[in-house]
Order: C-alpha cells, then structure tokens, then sequence
C-alpha cells in the first residue's frame, strides 16, 4: 500500500485512506506523502461528509479491516465521487478476506467462536466482530489453549474455530489435540476455505 500511495500522490491524485487511526499499516502510508495529499476515513459517517479538495480522487484501504465494513465506505465514496479511483483488486489481502467470509459462514452454526491471534493483531479482532455480527454472539480472541474457558465450553455443544493470518499453526494443532482429550469430537472442515466447526459429546457417551 505505501508504494500505492506514492504512485497516487506522484500522479496528482488526493488519496481517501480507509483504516484505523495509529494502525502501523496506516501510519506507514501516511508518512511516505505529504499530510494535505491524505486523508483518513475511519467510519461510513466520515466517508458521507468527506470534503474533497479540487484534485483527481482515489481510495486505499488497510489490510487487515473487516470486508463488509470496507465495503459499505467504499460504497459510500463511489456514490459521492464517481470517478473515484480505487485499486484493481480491491486492497483486503486474500488470507484476510478468506478468513472473514468462513467465519460469516460458520458463525450462525456454532454457540462459541474462537479465535486464535494476539491481542495486537487488527484482523484476528476483526474476525470476532465478523463472527458476532453473523450471529455467534459468545465469540472470543484467545491467544493459546490457556486462555479457553473449558468450564463455559463444557455447557455447549457446537464450538467454531478460526485464527488470525499471522497465528502459527501449532497453537491451532494445541487446540484441537486438547478438545480430542477432554471431548469425543466430530470434526468438520470446509475444505474450500479451510476452517473448522466441532461438534462435541463428552466421552462418557461414546460408548
């Protein structure tokens, strides 16, 4: 994105940043143009009263902020300012949108999400709003297997799994070994967007 927003600046464009104030994405970015060539826009309400100076217009995004959040300010934008220009490809990275969408799709299925990322980490956080958004209100961002409340997990029956882009995959792997010593799982992995739901029975009736 920075190398975006040089090249938009360079070509006499105004840029509208969509991110998070203080985000190192986005600090990043401001600092590679002139203060007066950017402006940040942080919410829909922001986009609809944006006051854009006499100069072709474009859009960036930060990476890691939620698809439908994205979407409803670019929205927004586009209606104001037709001949906005925005990236070819859109600005969400791949892993972060893949995420986004198969947690909204595992969400309504399951009484807890969790999510495994660092409390730093924008798009794990991201992923808890997205889950409790499509209807998972119990979503939580743990950062190991020590930070599951196994006596709340006990009360249920269906638990969703995902992660941050950046999570290792060993702490998934700690996870899901430790659910197969406490439960008899069964488990079932979209294999389109690769995430997991489990549906649990405590072993004592798996006999």
């Amino acid at each position: 994105m920075h190398l975006e927003a040089i090249k938009l600046n360079n070509n006499g464009y105004h840029i509208f940043l969509i991110g998070h104030d203080g985000h190192p994405e986005i600090e990043g970015t401001r600092g590679q143009v002139p203060e007066d060539s950017i402006t940040l826009i942080q919410t829909v309400e922001e986009a609809e009263t944006v006051k854009a100076p006499k100069k072709r217009l474009a859009w960036l995004s930060q990476t890691t902020l939620s698809v439908d959040d994205t979407k409803e300010i670019v929205t927004t934008l586009t209606a104001r300012f037709n001949d906005i220009l925005g990236p070819k490809k859109g600005d969400i990275c791949y892993a972060t949108t893949n995420r986004q969408q198969a947690v909204k799709e595992i969400a309504p299925l399951v009484e807890i999400m969790l999510v495994v990322g660092s409390e730093n980490s924008s798009n794990s956080q991201r992923l808890v709003e997205v889950a409790q958004k499509a209807g998972c209100k119990k979503s939580f961002l743990i950062s190991d297997v020590n930070f599951i409340d196994w006596n709340e997990v006990d009360q249920i029956q269906n638990i969703g799994l995902s992660s941050g882009a950046s999570a290792p995959e060993t702490l998934i792997e700690e996870i899901r070994n430790k659910f197969s010593e406490r439960y008899k799982i069964q488990e079932i992995q979209n294999l389109n967007i690769q995430e997991n739901v489990y549906f649990k029975l405590p072993k004592s009736l798996d006999k």
